[in-house]
């Protein structure tokens, strides 16, 4: 081999070996990378499953009342349920709502924007918690199903009954012994 030849492989030698460090350290990253996200742990979209519910039946002159859902989110994301309509002829105003206590042994409800649904977790909607305020329309009667659509921020729509049942503690107990 000639002097020259020589001196030319040296000259490139150096930078190819500078080179191959940075490329070996992506290469092993794309690899572990691909073997994460393969195996589930860069998580999963959130995959929100939506119980049948339970709506109160209103209680003297009253129309207003609550409705609540049980929420599964199967997914390894959260999501946030951000509203909730009903367009059926048997209510009005569907929001949802929060339970509030005073510093004393007061409490009260508000409104709520939105409400998480954790990452392979449940949202059990309670009257101490957050539920579906609405206003009845009409008369209901026990048994009677109220149509709901709940809205999601990543999953979307998705449609839900509601049966009206008395607002006690078996009406109420129900939501959780029927396995939705």
């Amino acid at each position: 081999m000639s002097e020259a030849f020589r001196s030319a492989v040296g000259r490139l030698r150096r930078p190819l070996l500078a080179a191959l460090a940075p490329v070996t350290a992506c290469a092993v990253a794309l690899g572990g990378l691909t073997t994460w996200v393969g195996s589930g742990g860069a998580g999963r979209p959130a995959r929100i499953e939506v119980g049948a519910g339970r709506v109160f039946l209103p209680f003297g002159d009253t129309e207003d009342t609550s409705a609540y859902f049980r929420i599964t989110n199967r997914g390894g994301s959260a999501d946030r349920l951000t509203g909730v309509t009903s367009e059926s002829a048997a209510a009005d105003e569907a929001m949802l709502g929060r339970h509030r206590t005073t510093g004393g042994r007061a409490a009260y409800m508000s409104g709520a924007d939105s409400v998480e649904v954790p990452a392979h977790g449940t949202l059990a909607m309670s009257p101490l918690g957050v539920d579906v305020m609405l206003r009845a329309r009409g008369r209901w009667r026990l048994g009677d199903t109220v149509p709901f659509t709940l809205h999601f921020r990543d999953g979307g729509s998705i449609r839900a009954d509601a049966v009206v049942v008395r607002p006690s503690a078996g009406g109420f107990n129900s939501l959780y012994n029927t396995g939705s």
